[in-house]
């Protein structure tokens, strides 16, 4: 059955950011970030505690931790893929961490440089220290509806993943269609296996919008009962190991669908839309979302971001 409430995940400061060629100063990831969460939005993905050499985007991640405003109800994750950066974000003070695996054996080794089984293995520390501390774990599985390396993949490998994330302790499984080439179908058929080894309130989708299937799929997870989804402000995103894949299912889109199905996220649309005006501006990039374009949410509208963008 539909829900009647959805929680939404953003995670433009991370996952939309990370792969910008020039760096973003993190002054404008924290506006963007209050921006966000004078939005409504609950849960934001801030930003990740990993080695600055391979994602240069994401060095300045404990200044974007401590510059964060404090909400009651709010939540900052972080991904922390190792112990080091588990403990460094808990010194920075995340609330909740993120660990990140594939349903692709290819994938995982140009994305981690590591076999699925070993990905696993390095997760374990991550999730016994925050179990000592009692710091949630949300895990992420990439390329749960097709990989760019070897095309298809197996519901059954997906439920596998998603499975031992779960039996680690993660509290929440995000299923990522990183090159973004499911169809509702698809979806529902990955979601049946899955859920025989998952509980379905504990799972979450987030799919990429490449071939313009995004909201479909989202679609046919709300019909599965599913009412968690990643999005990202203006579609921000993509993937570097993902060649050709576009970016998240931008929020606002989610958003204007969720409403028009009378489905409660707490979120603001208006506000939301001074977000995306904000960051694209920012980035001297126009929007990838359709509903801001609608709105008229485009570079030529004025916005001034705080600190521009330096090469």
């Amino acid at each position: 059955m539909m829900p009647t409430h959805v929680k939404l995940v953003e995670v433009g400061p991370r996952d939309g950011l990370q792969n910008e060629s020039r760096q973003v100063p993190t002054e404008v990831k924290l506006q963007l970030i209050r921006l966000l969460a004078d939005a409504g939005l609950t849960h934001i993905e801030a930003t990740a505690f990993v080695s600055a050499r391979r994602v240069p985007q994401m060095a300045d991640h404990a200044a974007v931790m401590r510059g964060v405003q404090r909400r009651p109800g709010l939540i900052y994750s972080v991904l922390a893929p190792n112990l080091a950066g588990f403990e460094a974000a808990m010194a920075a003070g995340a609330d909740q961490v993120a660990v990140f695996g594939a349903a692709s054996e290819s994938f995982s080794q140009k994305n981690i440089h590591c076999s699925i089984a070993g990905s696993l293995k390095r997760f374990e520390p991550v999730m016994n220290a925050a179990r000592a501390r009692g710091v949630p774990v949300r895990g992420y599985v990439s390329c749960v509806l097709g990989c760019p390396y070897e095309g298809t993949i197996t519901p059954a490998a997906v439920a596998d993943v998603a499975a031992a994330l779960f039996q680690m302790g993660c509290v929440e499984i995000s299923l990522g269609d990183t090159i973004g080439v499911g169809t509702p179908s698809r979806t529902t058929t990955m979601l049946e296996a899955v859920a025989r080894r998952v509980p379905v309130e504990r799972l979450a989708g987030h799919f990429h919008d490449t071939y313009g299937q995004a909201l479909a799929n989202v679609y046919a997870a709300l019909q599965f009962g599913v009412a968690v989804f990643d999005a990202s402000v203006a579609g921000l995103g993509g993937c570097p190991y993902a060649p050709g894949a576009s970016g998240n299912v931008a929020t606002e889109d989610l958003l204007y669908m969720l409403d028009g199905l009378g489905i409660h996220t707490g979120v603001q649309l208006q506000a939301l839309l001074a977000a995306d005006r904000y960051i694209c501006a920012a980035l001297s990039r126009p929007t990838q979302s359709r509903v801001a374009l609608a709105r008229g949410v485009t570079l030529a509208t004025g916005a001034t971001p705080a600190t521009s963008v330096t090469a």
